[in-house]
């Protein structure tokens, strides 16, 4: 029998579908409310939702602005989001409420890393094209000039953010034979660079991408940052490879290059306004699109979960929260 000093658990508001082992360790440990049905929520109704709760666990594609986080009753104490990136979340209006924000870095690094070679791949490849015309039944047999790609041994690949995934990145790049260039806010030591040549300034990179690789944050600098003017500046027949955040590329203008032939192709797992994405990219034979899979593991998303919960459990038992961002 319950001791009537035991304390209750605290209370935690889950916004979509979890992995089933994050969500029974939820269930475990806290008084758990499941979104079962995985109904996407707008930032008034997590605040609803969230009445008497002590903590949510959020995800990256909830958008908690200062409306939504003005709206939240005074219970909830945390916000532990399923993701790296915290830019779905008004950093300055929960810091103002007094919220705590923390994220899951680290454990998405290779997953993610790998989805950029696969993109990369299957853009240089014209691997679409190729399963389309599988899949249509259009295939007539092998010929000498079917399908020619590009081969990316001895090709330069140009890294804007190099961060854990960037570096993951350059070093699966390194494999196929490419030399990594990059662009971070400060220069990497000898040991993370591993021979890579540092650009101080991201636009005079830019003439050395062969394939160009986005691994930075979406904010007020880097939001549309390839536009039509840093296009021009790209070698003809440039890749272009967007794991990062769909709102650092200016769709117009990539859709254009990619038209003319400007751009030779694109690989894209992320897109601005996404599922809503720029419906011409769909029409364009040189893109290999994916459906926001950077982190789509099994592994991956459970060890996500179990980070999230890990600074959860911290803040409720009084411990140093690991992945504290405010």
């Amino acid at each position: 029998m319950q001791s009537s000093h035991a304390v209750a658990r605290p209370s935690l508001l889950l916004t979509r579908k979890l992995p089933d082992a994050v969500e029974a360790r939820a269930a475990r440990d806290y008084r758990a409310v499941l979104n079962t049905d995985d109904t996407p929520l707008s930032g008034a109704e997590i605040a609803a939702r969230a009445s008497g709760m002590d903590g949510i666990l959020c995800c990256a594609g909830d958008r908690l602005d200062a409306a939504a986080i003005a709206a939240l009753p005074d219970s909830v104490r945390i916000l532990a989001t399923f993701s790296v990136g915290t830019d779905h979340i008004d950093l300055a209006a929960a810091r103002a409420r007094g919220l705590i924000v923390t994220n899951t870095p680290d454990v998405l690094t290779d997953a993610t890393a790998d989805i950029a070679l696969l993109l990369m791949l299957g853009a240089a490849r014209r691997a679409s094209e190729g399963e389309r015309m599988i899949r249509a039944g259009a295939w007539t047999g092998w010929t000498p000039t079917q399908l020619m790609g590009t081969h990316l041994g001895g090709k330069r690949l140009a890294i804007l953010g190099m961060g854990r995934i960037g570096r993951a990145v350059a070093e699966r790049a390194r494999a196929f034979g490419m030399a990594i260039h990059y662009h971070n806010r400060s220069r990497l030591t000898q040991d993370l660079e591993q021979g890579g040549t540092f650009h101080a300034d991201a636009e005079a990179m830019l003439e050395h991408a062969d394939v160009l690789s986005f691994h930075c944050p979406a904010t007020r600098e880097t939001t549309h940052w390839l536009n039509a003017a840093r296009i021009e500046r790209l070698p003809r027949g440039a890749i272009v490879v967007n794991t990062a955040r769909g709102a650092v590329v200016e769709d117009a203008a990539l859709i254009a290059a990619l038209r003319s032939g400007r751009i030779a192709a694109a690989g894209l797992d992320v897109f601005e306004g996404e599922p809503n994405l720029n419906p011409a990219y769909r029409d364009l034979p040189n893109t290999f699109l994916l459906p926001h899979l950077g982190s789509a593991t099994v592994e991956t998303r459970n060890a996500m979960g179990f980070r999230a919960l890990d600074n959860l459990d911290a803040h409720f038992n009084k411990r140093q929260i690991p992945d504290k961002v405010i």
